[in-house]
């Protein structure tokens, strides 16, 4: 960073999906998800109806994933940690600057952090997200609600954003090193295969437009490339499914079947996730690990997400000062990186 203006109240808000804090908290979370438009893309009373009965269906069966880390998400911890770091990498530069943490479907949402920001009353706003990969169903709605905010609260100062960041150096560095060392590891049990799991999304939001799936490959290309093993054996695989319209595949599942026919360790990286959550401490660390042992997998170990490693948390302080006085969405290359048919890329104007 090149330093913060002494006279710059700098705010940067860091997002993510959120999580339910307690038992009780389950079901309006998962009507919150289900309920937003750029989820589920169906007419007001429709969305409304279906989100009443899905987060009423399965809520019993969420609680029972959140019992076992604890009776609720470990999202916001996560986040918070994430926060108070890039809040010191910040600060080290001198200046006022507040990073604040904002979740989309649980608390704390957009009318409580606009209020937050307008009893600071920066002089810059940085909106920074934890997805590293651009999808109009994570960032895009999150950055939606934050604008509808402030202008409900009349937010003086302006928006800076970032879009994504999916081939951040500091980003991939400490991927390719964690699977390194995994890779290692595993070949105690065989030439392992590497398993890069993103969260899903259905066919039908990439054919709209959305630049997720295009973007989830640049990363794990990225990391492919810098890990520079020959012959290394991966691929891109999608997990959490929620609907039972047409997703992206091929599935987590399917590919753990697929090592367990062949005999060879996996090696489970999720690519498209910074923190640790439900996803990735139940989902991939105790379901996909049984079904590794039912299919014959050798060896199954999974990477862990960056959280907070320092290279990661001085890329995202990095990003920020690379914003300063930008008032558009960018990549972190400074300019459009999607190929021109994703047109839900918030860079296509």
């Amino acid at each position: 960073m090149s330093g913060i203006r002494s006279e710059e109240r700098l705010a940067i808000v860091v997002f993510n999906l959120g999580g339910p804090d307690g038992p009780k908290a389950v079901r309006p979370f998962l009507f919150n998800l289900f309920n937003d438009p750029y989820i589920i893309p169906l007419p007001t009373p429709l969305r409304w109806l279906f989100a009443t009965a899905i987060s009423t269906l399965r809520a019993s069966k969420s609680r029972g994933y959140y019992n076992r880390i604890g009776g609720k998400s470990v999202l916001l911890p996560e986040t918070e940690a994430q926060a108070r770091a890039l809040e010191a990498a910040v600060k080290s530069e001198a200046g006022d600057a507040r990073v604040f943490v904002f979740m989309r479907y649980w608390h704390p949402m957009a009318r409580e952090v606009v209020a937050q920001l307008k009893d600071y009353n920066p002089t810059r706003i940085v909106l920074l997200p934890l997805y590293p990969q651009f999808s109009i169903t994570t960032t895009g709605t999150s950055l939606i609600a934050l604008e509808r905010e402030a202008k409900r609260q009349q937010l003086a100062t302006p928006f800076e954003t970032l879009c994504c960041f999916p081939t951040a150096d500091g980003l991939i560095a400490p991927i390719a090193e964690k699977l390194r060392a995994a890779y290692e590891e595993s070949r105690r049990f065989g030439t392992p295969r590497v398993l890069f799991s993103a969260h899903g999304l259905p066919e039908k939001t990439i054919a709209n437009g959305d630049p997720y799936e295009w973007q989830v490959a640049q990363s794990t290309k990225a990391v492919v490339d810098t890990l520079d093993i020959a012959g290394l054996d991966w691929t891109i695989c999608y997990q959490s499914r929620v609907t039972p319209v047409p997703w992206l595949g091929p599935p987590v599942e399917a590919e753990i079947r697929r090592a367990g026919k062949d005999k060879v360790p996996i090696i489970i990286v999720p690519i498209s996730f910074v923190s640790e959550h439900v996803e990735t401490l139940v989902e991939l660390d105790e379901t996909m690990r049984v079904l590794a042992v039912e299919s014959g997998v050798p060896h199954f170990s999974r990477l862990a997400a960056v959280r907070t490693d320092p290279q990661f948390i001085r890329a995202l302080a990095g990003l920020t000062d690379f914003l300063r006085g930008k008032h558009t969405p960018c990549s972190a290359a400074g300019k459009r990186i999607c190929p021109a048919q994703f047109g839900n890329c918030p860079h296509a104007a």
